[in-house]
């Protein structure tokens, strides 16, 4: 007797509403975040290109800390190696999240978002050599145009008002996920140097001290908050990029509650430190680090020198057609059927949005370029591509608003007034939790 054809998973379908709360709980920081960063990057734009540019210069270049330490940094610096930690910390924990109880905590779920995410990353890179090479460029800045800034994506659909719905926000937030933990391998690997090997071995004992008390259920901010500080300076000191400490904290976190907890401390950290990233952290990096001439000449560099010209090529076709295809190739290949409410056009759209990579892009073109004319131009290309591929999402996504706001209507409407959407509830079928059946589509 032949054997039946095994049914296609459901790809981009309606999210278990555990995962859906989850989901918006997040997005709606980022989305705030992502219109402060906005305004943080105008705001350094037109403060360096106005006639107060010095005092911008003067500001960022600016020197605090404590010598004795090996802490004496610039505004900038501390910026980009202080206050980031912050921002990895919180994307450790979110990819840590991810693996536990996300789209990442199995192979079957995690194939699709990972595939995409490796692709969206390989693609730019390739691009930006192949350019950088028949230009007679540097190939120093391959790694510029692998990185996607999930808040300032969230924004530009923010302004945007389209419904996309909540599993395709889902899977650009799964990315985006994925993307950071690829971003700061790369950094650690390729960006360390000056290796003080006494100052790395603090590092580690730190984390594994953090770890420990972890393990041991040791809680209270004033045994963490000291040995945090304690583990980045070690970090700094030791050569390794000191934001590396941070995702890996934020994967040292316990996201699982005990049954005397309310919330595990993952939970409990990102509630007191994401809006503290995305409202502080991030927007002061931008205001010190997107702080670049667009005069007429400085732009043109961008699109006639073979490094910025690189990126914007990387982040604007690279990312669409990286994230694309990947998606697209993996889906055939493990057998997932794409929702049938929605179309390949959607998921192209989502990938053109991923080419916007602005915070991590101009941190790795800081860390590819220091202090060089090249860097700046770099960081340029980096505004120009966010801003094009912005444009090109809209464009992409802004054609199927109407199809979106449909099924968001779908998912959000509540008659009853029971905390709960109906279309959780319009089968019998439905698991007591909420969940869909197995194997079932919108």
């Amino acid at each position: 007797m032949p054997r039946a054809p095994r049914e296609r998973a459901p790809f981009l379908g309606l999210l278990p509403l555990p995962e859906r709360q989850a989901v918006a709980q997040a997005l709606r920081t980022e989305t705030v975040g992502g219109l402060v960063l906005l305004a943080a990057a105008v705001a350094a734009l037109v403060w360096a290109n106005s006639p107060w540019s010095g005092a911008y210069e003067q500001i960022r270049d600016s020197h605090f800390g404590i010598p004795a330490l090996g802490l004496d940094l610039s505004v900038g610096h501390w910026t980009a190696d202080g206050l980031l930690a912050i921002f990895f910390l919180v994307a450790g924990i979110e990819l840590k999240r991810e693996f536990v109880v996300g789209e990442l905590r199995t192979p079957a779920t995690a194939a699709l978002p990972v595939i995409a995410a490796l692709c969206g990353m390989a693609v730019p890179a390739a691009l930006y050599a192949a350019v950088a090479t028949a230009g007679g460029g540097s190939l120093d800045g391959w790694a510029v145009p692998m990185a996607t800034d999930i808040a300032f994506a969230l924004a530009v659909l923010a302004i945007l008002s389209t419904h996309l719905p909540a599993a395709l926000r889902a899977f650009l937030l799964t990315l985006a996920v994925v993307d950071d933990l690829g971003a700061i391998l790369i950094i650690a690997v390729f960006f360390s140097s000056d290796m003080n090997f006494a100052a790395l071995g603090g590092m580690f004992a730190g984390l594994v001290l953090f770890y420990l008390l972890q393990r041991l259920r040791i809680r209270g901010w004033w045994w963490y908050v000291p040995l945090g500080l304690t583990i980045w300076a070690l970090a700094y000191n030791s050569g390794v990029h000191a934001t590396v400490v941070g995702i890996a904290m934020g994967l040292i976190l316990r996201t699982t509650r005990d049954r005397d907890e309310e919330s595990s401390p993952a939970a409990r950290t990102v509630h007191l430190l994401h809006p503290i990233s995305a409202g502080i952290a991030v927007p002061l990096f931008a205001l010190f680090a997107a702080g670049v001439s667009v005069s007429g000449s400085a732009l043109g560099k961008v699109f006639t020198t073979p490094e910025p010209l690189g990126v914007v090529i990387g982040l604007i076709v690279g990312k669409t057609l990286g994230i694309f295809l990947g998606t697209y190739l993996a889906a055939r290949f493990t057998r997932a059927q794409l929702n049938p409410d929605l179309a390949w056009a959607d998921v192209l759209g989502l990938a053109s949005l991923a080419g916007i990579g602005f915070t991590v892009s101009l941190l790795i073109s800081e860390l590819a370029f220091p202090g060089t004319e090249t860097g700046e131009h770099v960081k340029a290309a980096v505004l120009v591509a966010s801003l094009l591929a912005g444009i090109l999402a809209a464009l992409l996504l802004r054609r199927r608003n109407t199809i979106y706001r449909r099924l968001y209507e779908e998912e959000t409407v509540d008659a009853d007034a029971d905390g709960i959407p109906d279309i959780y509830q319009k089968t019998p079928t439905t698991s007591p939790d909420g969940n869909p059946p197995p194997q079932e589509g919108r």
